[in-house]
């Protein structure tokens, strides 16, 4: 019988780096220096003689990627997604901490939706609140401290292959062009990959690329924070769909530097903030008091803006036929509306979909098929929870999934008894934080637990 997804997924989330290295791989090969692909570089180390990143920005550069368009935006590193990096970088929190991002217990995050205050759950996980480039940085250094990993600065063109089997990357290295060996290919390019367009040059079949058109707009401006240990530390404000609100929601970070980061979304032709004025005047005048307080600060630098066009996703799971010794993980599988904060953690469920995998002592001549079984149940639950919800969006039409009513109606009783139910909160938090799979609230006992608790609020 085959084992369920729920369990599957639950068992991802307990995958912890072996206690000794086994390199089972000569040589492997990360096409892209993204979160995903150090991520996918840190697993490869623990089964591969040697690691080389190849990317087209000099990875040992002050800085960071400069081909991180969202890098200026706020993140959210959710408590799953620290739970991983912790396991794959021992202390990574308490080095976090110490070059400046902020701890926020449950007790220092709040969280409203529609103007009501969500309740605490109380044992709720921990998460960090820092900027993009503080966290992409600190594993950035901590992957290319490893003895086996090297990088190489230049631009992938395409893949050699062996017959069936992926044998090595074609690049330029300052125009010139070459070919990197490989037993093992990832591909973490982002979504820009060109992955598809390889396979279909050298006679493979593309796979079938999902689309769902969000048109979200983005804008995040930092201010001076005064308080060394603020309280709240995280602040969050969702509107529903039927809102009247122009905005479909907000949130403020503190990080780093002494700073608040805060950011507004909206869709379609709501483009909040746009200007510094119109930034503060939608804070003070669309969303609770905390926020008021932080408009009241210094505004540091100018408003930055960033669009997300559509989600997408890539079903390399359904190829019938596959070259042995490559996979694809992070965006260059799946990307989603980031507005739920799940780009982190997502990769850091493909990489132990890879340590997995290795670990099954798989047939080198033969596809990553358990792999691309196991990241399919993570793409599955990342995408299910974050289409639904933009299905609810009035201008998004679709395409709209068997039973989406039903499935809507009851999605919406348990975010409303998430409001104020602590017991259902802790499940939905589980689902939103990629620890549980959102099948688990797809039972009896949760739906007429959300219902009992809808009831006693009204």
């Amino acid at each position: 019988m085959a084992i369920s997804a729920a369990r599957v997924f639950a068992a991802l989330n307990a995958v912890r780096p072996p206690d000794e290295a086994s390199p089972t791989l000569g040589r492997a090969v990360v096409v892209g220096g993204s979160v995903a692909g150090l991520l996918a570089a840190r697993v490869l180390s623990d089964h591969a003689q040697s690691v080389l990143i190849l990317d087209r920005d000099d990875l040992h550069a002050p800085g960071g990627r400069p081909g991180v368009p969202q890098g200026t935006q706020l993140h959210a590193l959710l408590p799953g997604g620290l739970l991983h990096l912790e396991r794959l970088f021992p202390g990574f929190r308490e080095q976090a901490v110490a070059q400046g991002a902020v701890e926020a217990p449950p007790a220092a995050r709040r969280a409203y939706f529609d103007g009501r205050l969500k309740v605490v759950v109380p044992d709720d996980a921990d998460t960090l609140a820092g900027t993009r480039p503080l966290l992409e940085r600190l594993i950035r250094q901590r992957v290319l401290r490893l003895p086996n990993v090297k990088t190489l600065t230049a631009r992938a063109t395409g893949l050699v292959f062996d017959g069936a089997v992926t044998i090595g990357v074609r690049c330029e290295v300052d125009g010139a062009p070459g070919v990197e060996s490989a037993d093992f290919v990832v591909d973490a390019m982002g979504r820009s990959s060109r992955l598809s367009d390889w396979l279909a040059r050298a006679g493979w079949d593309r796979p079938t690329t999902r689309r769902m058109t969000v048109d979200l707009n983005y804008a995040t401006a930092l201010f001076r924070r005064a308080e060394p240990d603020p309280d709240p530390a995280v602040v969050m404000a969702l509107h529903s769909p039927s809102s009247s609100s122009d905005v479909a929601g907000a949130a403020f970070f503190a990080v780093e530097d002494g700073r608040w980061m805060a950011m507004m979304a909206g869709y379609g032709n709501n483009r909040p903030g746009r200007t510094p004025e119109d930034f503060v005047r939608r804070l003070r005048e669309q969303f609770p008091p905390e926020f008021g307080e932080l408009a009241g600060n210094e505004m540091l630098g100018d408003v930055r803006t960033y669009r997300h066009a559509e989600s997408l996703r890539r079903d390399f799971h359904a190829l019938r036929r596959f070259p042995a010794g490559l996979v694809g993980v992070g965006d260059a599988v799946a990307s989603f509306n980031p507005v739920y904060g799940q780009g982190i953690t997502a990769a850091a469920l493909h990489a132990a979909c890879l340590s997995t995998h290795l670990r099954s002592s798989p047939e080198p001549g033969l596809p990553a098929r358990r792999f691309l079984a196991l990241q399919k149940v993570v793409v599955d639950a990342a995408w299910a929870m974050s289409t639904s919800a933009d299905l609810a969006l009035p201008h998004v039409d679709g395409p709209y999934p068997r039973g989406y009513r039903l499935s809507n109606w009851v999605s919406g009783q348990i975010i409303a008894a998430a409001v104020t139910d602590v017991t259902i909160a802790r499940r939905f938090n589980e689902v939103v934080s990629l620890r549980a799979h959102p099948r688990s609230l797809a039972t009896p006992g949760v739906i007429l637990g959300a219902l009992r608790a809808n009831r006693r609020a009204r």
